[in-house]
C-alpha cells in the first residue's frame, strides 16, 4: 500500500505539472457550462422548475455534473495520444504500480474538474445563486466522485481502442442519453410519465437529484441516500474495471 501511494503521488505530480503548463486546458473546460449559465440561466429565472428552491438551485447542480460528465468521459483521449507517442510503452517497463498509473491520471482529472466547478459556482453566485455552504461543498464532492468514475471508464475504453476515431463515437453514444435522461438541464419531474420512469434507470439522475437536494439545504433524506449509494457503487465498479484493464494490458 505505501508503494501504491508513493507511485500514485509521482504519477499525479507528473500530470499535474503537465496540466499547469496548459492554461488553455484549465479554463476552456469550464467555458461550455459557463455559457449555459450566462445565456440559459436568465431564461429560467421566473419559471417554477421545482417545488423547492429557485431556478438557479436547479440549473447549477446540473451544470456541475455536466462539467464532470463531459470532461471525464473524454479524458481517455490523452491516454490514446500517450499510446501513440510511446509513453505507455515506456511505462510498461517501469516498476510503478499499475493501479497508481490509473489513479494518478484519475486524481489529476478530479483536481482539474473540481477547480473548474469552483469557478462555475463562483460565477453563479455573482449571477444570483443562493445556496448553503454545506450544499455547495456536497456538490463539489459529487463532481469529484463522478469524475473518478467516468475518468476510470474513459481510460478503460482508451486502453481497448487504437485511435481517437474509435474512441469518440463510443463516448458520444453513451454521454448523449446520459445527458437527456439524467435531468441535467431540467428536472425529470417536468417530463412525461414514461420519460420520467425511464430516467430512473440512468444512474446519473440520482446524483443530480442529490446535489439539487443539497442546494436547498436538505441533506438527510432518501434522495441524498440514493445519490450517495449510486455514486459509491458506480465509482467502485468503474475503478475496479479500470484497474483490471491496466493490469491486464500491463500499462
Amino acid at each position: 500500500m505505501p508503494s501504491v501511494l508513493s507511485d500514485t503521488s509521482i504519477v499525479l505530480g507528473r500530470y499535474l505539472r503537465q496540466t499547469m503548463r496548459s492554461k488553455f486546458q484549465i479554463f476552456f473546460g469550464v467555458l461550455m457550462p459557463l455559457l449555459y449559465l450566462l445565456f440559459f440561466g436568465p431564461l429560467l429565472t421566473d419559471l417554477p422548475l421545482a417545488s423547492k428552491g429557485d431556478s438557479w438551485q436547479v440549473l447549477v447542480p446540473g451544470l456541475l455534473l455536466q462539467l464532470g460528465l463531459f470532461g471525464a468521459s473524454f479524458a481517455g483521449f490523452a491516454l490514446i495520444l500517450d499510446k501513440g507517442t510511446g509513453v505507455v510503452e515506456r511505462m510498461r517497463v517501469t516498476p510503478v504500480s499499475r493501479l497508481a498509473l490509473l489513479l494518478g491520471r484519475v486524481l489529476r482529472d478530479t483536481v482539474l474538474f473540481v477547480f473548474q466547478a469552483v469557478l462555475l459556482v463562483a460565477a453563479a453566485l455573482l449571477m444570483g445563486l443562493r445556496a448553503p455552504l454545506a450544499g455547495i461543498l456536497i456538490g463539489f464532492a459529487f463532481v469529484a466522485v463522478l469524475t473518478v468514475a467516468l475518468a476510470s471508464l474513459s481510460y478503460t475504453l482508451a486502453m481497448k481502442v487504437a485511435t481517437p476515431q474509435g474512441f469518440g463515437p463510443v463516448v458520444n453514444a453513451v454521454s448523449m442519453p446520459a445527458i437527456l435522461l439524467s435531468g441535467l438541464m431540467l428536472p425529470m419531474a417536468l417530463a412525461p410519465t414514461w420519460l420520467d420512469v425511464l430516467s430512473h434507470f440512468m444512474p446519473f439522475r440520482y446524483l443530480v437529484d442529490a446535489v439539487r437536494s443539497a442546494y436547498v439545504g436538505e441533506y438527510a433524506n432518501t434522495t441524498m441516500l440514493y445519490g450517495v449509494l449510486v455514486a459509491v457503487a458506480f465509482t467502485g465498479l468503474a475503478v475496479f474495471a479500470g484497474t483490471r484493464e491496466f493490469r491486464r494490458a500491463g500499462a
